[in-house]
């Protein structure tokens, strides 16, 4: 996540903070559209593993990517090992793209301040959906981070190492739906974008330049940092839901159907308080896609005491929980990729 931003924007009004935690046990019956939770859903749902979270983030960051700052060899090192994950699952990429990069030119960013950096690229994955191909769920997070300093690596286990790794266990569990001939109804396009750290970069060069038109773009789920706690709520089974209330009133809903029905995480939004001085629904990629009024929920473990430090490393996350609040977000998507009708736009 990045660590400061200021935003150039009115302040939007936030609605709903402080804690919720639904009471019910896990239920496996419905989903939140009524929809049956069927072999299809639970069978995806069980693709979701601690144990492959781990594998996957304990190469992302290594020692060996060097900190993937933006447009750096370690970066993009990751960056191929994330293609080459994408391609061993079947898993393609926008054909109008014609590849898995979207180039993000060092001008850009420029402009944006991002001083020197070097050209980078977006990673785009996708799954097209078998009957409404053209309306995209867009489930996203950055793979950036911050580098190496003074000879010592900032591996960003976290921050967004956790996101990666989510998103990429997600789209395994969509493809593995697709692949029993149960693929979602809509698209799914998986987003990892770059420069995160440096000023939301890639996901404004998204958005600025989409694949896919954002009117026909039914939400954004950004995971940015899921794989610890903060002081605040140590050793709970939590969750901060950013956001999800802000555009349509039909997301936050969801998102709490699906809580309930898979490991009743305790949902917190203490952070969509207006109040807030922390802002952090504009201090992650979400905030992109939300300005150009997409619906959004931004999913965030909280601010704890190796963010941005080099200790953020693999050892430090709590990957039973990490896979929970995957499990969390892949029960929204596939709830918002199934359902007959999307989400209504209804507030500004």
């Amino acid at each position: 996540m990045r660590k400061l931003f200021i935003p150039l924007f009115s302040v939007a009004v936030l609605v709903g903070c402080g804690a919720a935690k639904n009471t019910s046990g896990p239920a496996a019956a419905q989903s939140p559209s009524g929809m049956k939770a069927d072999k299809a859903f639970l069978s995806a749902y069980k693709e979701i593993k601690a144990e492959d979270l781990k594998k996957n983030l304990y190469v992302i960051a290594s020692d060996e990517m060097e900190g993937r700052d933006t447009g750096s060899p370690g970066q993009k090192k990751a960056g191929e090992y994330m293609v080459n994950y994408y391609k061993s699952l079947g898993i393609s990429y926008p054909k109008t793209l014609g590849s898995y990069y979207q180039k993000v030119p060092a001008d850009f960013m420029k402009k944006r301040g991002g001083g020197n950096l070097p050209d980078s690229e977006n990673i785009l994955a996708f799954i097209e959906g078998s009957e409404k191909p053209q309306e995209i769920v867009v489930v996203s997070g950055h793979y950036d981070h911050v580098g190496t300093r003074n000879g010592v690596v900032y591996n960003g286990a976290d921050d967004d190492g956790s996101g990666t790794v989510a998103v990429m266990e997600i789209a395994k569990a969509f493809q593995a739906a697709k692949k029993a001939g149960n693929g979602p109804k809509r698209s799914i396009l998986f987003l990892h974008v770059t420069g995160e750290e440096h000023g939301l970069f890639g996901s404004e060069y998204y958005t600025d330049h989409p694949v896919f038109p954002l009117s026909n773009t039914v939400v954004d789920l950004n995971i940015d940092m899921i794989g610890r706690d903060d002081p605040e709520n140590r050793g709970k089974q939590y969750v901060y839901v950013i956001g999800s209330e802000m555009l349509s009133s039909q997301l936050k809903v969801i998102n709490e159907s699906a809580n309930k029905m898979t490991n009743n995480l305790e949902l917190n939004y203490k952070y969509d308080d207006p109040n807030d001085t922390e802002r952090l629904y504009y201090r992650s990629d979400h905030y992109n896609f939300a300005k150009n009024n997409v619906p959004v929920a931004f999913f965030f473990d909280g601010i704890h005491e190796d963010y941005h430090k080099p200790t953020d490393d693999v050892e430090k996350i709590d990957y039973n929980l990490l896979a929970k609040r995957t499990q969390l977000v892949f029960t929204t998507a596939w709830e918002l990729a199934n359902r007959p009708e999307r989400i209504t736009v209804d507030k500004k």
